[in-house]
């Protein structure tokens, strides 16, 4: 038996990389799963080629009141949750002495903001026994050259989940983390930097990989799969990294 049939599942930044990998293996375990994204266009996309067993939603997750649409929606449709994969990020390298107002506040509304509106506007949805994951970074264990304000909100949702783990537990909640190294996937081109540029930094910061190599988006979401599954029922409140050892060798 799959191990996540009759089970519905939210996955936000569900479009590409590891949110669409993560609801392509989720499909294949018998979930129901709901994507969203901020372009209407790739959601359609995505949601067409994952098949019947997906719905797509236009949302983004840094609007309290899209991210409440979304909730209202899944509720009329779905009648309720069992997962949801708070994924959706963006990274945006700069130096400290080039940050201004407005690349903090981007990072922190999709990055910070858009995991406590995913979480909050889904809760009244989450059945019982429930799996709540949030995708951080390798970053907040290993510093790494411009990406202050990415790494600190990644590190602000790490808090968050502890504190979430606690505050849920009583709910039969689980809050974990996926703490994510260098991971093949789009985000690379979304940097705001040249090409060049963006192969010249990536190069760097493999060098400072044990495995030598990057992740592939479907490792990560055999992880995030243990999280949302009965197998990892006593996990709540961790970090697991999936980092090559970037971290922590």
């Amino acid at each position: 038996m799959a191990r996540l049939t009759g089970k519905n599942v939210l996955i936000t930044g569900g479009t590409t990389g590891i949110g669409y990998a993560t609801a392509e293996l989720f499909v294949k375990e018998g979930a129901h799963v709901v994507i969203t994204g901020q372009d209407s266009q790739r959601v359609t996309e995505a949601a067409r080629k994952l098949g019947p067993s997906v719905t797509g939603i236009q949302a983004n997750v840094a609007s309290a009141r899209e991210m409440g649409a979304a909730a209202a929606r899944i509720k009329a449709e779905l009648g309720g949750l069992d997962v949801v994969f708070a994924n959706a990020g963006i990274a945006l390298p700069r130096n400290i002495s080039e940050i201004d107002e407005a690349h903090i506040d981007a990072q922190i509304d999709v990055n910070f903001k858009g995991v406590l509106y995913t979480v909050q506007k889904t809760l009244p949805l989450l059945r019982k026994p429930a799996s709540i994951i949030f995708t951080s970074t390798a970053m907040t264990e290993r510093g790494v050259a411009g990406m202050s304000v990415y790494a600190a909100t990644k590190a602000a949702i790490r808090s968050l989940a502890r504190t979430l783990a606690a505050e849920l537990v009583d709910r039969d909640i689980r809050v974990n983390v996926v703490g994510v190294g260098l991971t093949e996937t789009p985000i690379y081109g979304k940097l705001g930097l040249p090409a060049a540029a963006v192969q010249e930094w990536a190069g760097q910061l493999l060098k400072q990989v044990p495995a030598k190599r990057l992740a592939q988006p479907s490792e990560i979401a055999n992880a995030v799969l243990f999280l949302a599954t009965n197998e990892s029922s006593y996990v709540t409140g961790a970090n697991i990294q999936i980092d090559g050892g970037m971290a922590t060798v």
